[in-house]
């Protein structure tokens, strides 16, 4: 008296969000202005994270701590 496994039925993946890279610089006539400050390891193009308490690189794991 074996039980049979029924076959699991694949996980849905979830559909990555591309990055709105729109709300990261801001255009006032012929100026453009970054919102957020970007990685000093990493360079332009890369922007870090604003936590509580710390500012993060996603792509190199840099962290700076705010002062508080």
């Amino acid at each position: 008296m074996s039980e049979q496994k029924q076959p699991q039925q694949p996980q849905q993946k979830k559909k990555k969000v591309s990055p709105q890279v729109w709300k990261f610089y801001k255009v006032s006539g012929a100026e453009l202005t970054r919102l957020k400050k970007e990685c000093p390891r990493c360079g332009k193009g890369f922007f870090l994270a604003e936590h509580r308490d710390r500012l993060t690189c996603g792509n190199c794991g840099y962290s700076s701590f705010k002062s508080k």
